[in-house]
């Protein structure tokens, strides 16, 4: 599967519209998984029959198309199978059992419901009843090399700096890379980002440190304009989207170099072997957790296993006990 993401240019109208649709499929979710725990035996398929009663007792429901009703369903059937899987495979700790969603941020629609332009493809229509219409696609990337039929899922996404789109496309991203006949061993850390085999060290460049002054600044300004008890200021949201664009700045940068360094390491060695770190476990350390998320171990992790099934490397996590105590050369463990 490929994705491929726009920003959407519409007008006020449109974006209240987008927002309703988030809504109604939060409360899709939300009813499905409480049919879910209300009723004993209920699969897949009868939260998707589900959806139709609620199209009919709700007005609100109905307006969203019937493909987008079933996606968040589906949505509410991942959390359950995966609780399930937990449980299966005996997971130390908490299970994981399914919540129900507060502040949702994007609604999924499948292969209906939506229409691109035929000629420019530079313009989305939404055909439900919520009355979104035609929106303008802003991005560089080209969809125009995929067929109608290759898109599988349209996903409209609401963030701190506006509303985005995403085609998820059908296709084969699988690549050919030249063999290079290196292993390479990753030590993870918080000096540096990780170490490798070689003996080459990657620098850790601690993103929400280098803005955490910035961060703190706009939280108080935001914090100052709040009033308990009372309708919120326009002033108080500004300043609150002041302060959530600037933590979705963090986060683009932190994902920006995972992907860019994943991407490297596995281009580059046939063979990653790395530390396979309970980061949850480890944040419990109040004196480092903010370093732990800062460095953004399981982000890396994740892409780097990407990369390695797109390019046919192979990836290996191994267990971290001792890993900074043993002597790659020698064995010899040296207590530090």
């Amino acid at each position: 599967m490929f994705v491929i993401e726009y920003k959407i240019k519409a007008k006020q109208r449109q974006f209240q519209a987008i927002d309703e649709a988030i809504r109604t499929g939060q409360f899709v979710r939300n009813k499905a998984l409480r049919y879910w725990m209300d009723n004993k035996g209920v699969n897949k398929y009868d939260l998707n029959k589900y959806c139709r009663i609620l199209a009919k007792e709700y007005s609100f429901a109905n307006n969203l198309n019937s493909t987008a009703r079933q996606s968040s369903a589906e949505r509410a059937w991942a959390g359950i199978s995966r609780f399930f899987d937990n449980c299966k495979k005996n997971i130390p700790g908490k299970k994981g059992f399914p919540k129900f969603k507060k502040h949702s941020r994007s609604v999924e629609y499948k292969q209906s419901g939506w229409k691109l332009d035929e000629k420019t493809k530079k313009h989305l229509t939404l055909t439900d009843k919520n009355n979104i219409g035609r929106v303008k696609l802003v991005g560089s990337r080209d969809i125009y090399y995929y067929q109608p039929e290759q898109i599988k899922r349209v996903r409209l996404i609401r963030r701190a700096d506006g509303y985005y789109v995403q085609f998820c496309i059908s296709i084969e991203v699988k690549e050919e890379i030249q063999p290079t006949s290196k292993a390479i061993g990753l030590d993870m850390g918080l000096k540096y980002f990780y170490a490798d085999s070689f003996g080459h060290t990657e620098d850790n460049p601690r993103f929400y440190r280098s803005d955490e002054k910035r961060l703190n600044r706009l939280n108080r300004k935001k914090s100052v304009k709040y009033k308990k008890g009372q309708r919120q200021s326009n002033n108080y949201h500004k300043a609150r989207r002041r302060y959530a664009k600037q933590h979705l700045k963090v986060s683009r940068q932190r994902k920006d170099h995972a992907v860019k360094l994943a991407r490297c390491v596995c281009a580059s060695n046939d063979c990653i072997v790395y530390e396979d770190l309970k980061v949850r476990n480890l944040v419990r350390n109040h004196r480092l957790s903010k370093s732990i998320r800062d460095v953004s171990w399981t982000q890396f992790r994740t892409w780097v296993e990407y990369f390695g099934w797109k390019f046919g490397k192979i990836t290996i996590a191994v267990p971290p006990h001792y890993t900074s105590q043993d002597c790659p050369k020698c064995e010899r463990r040296v207590k530090k």
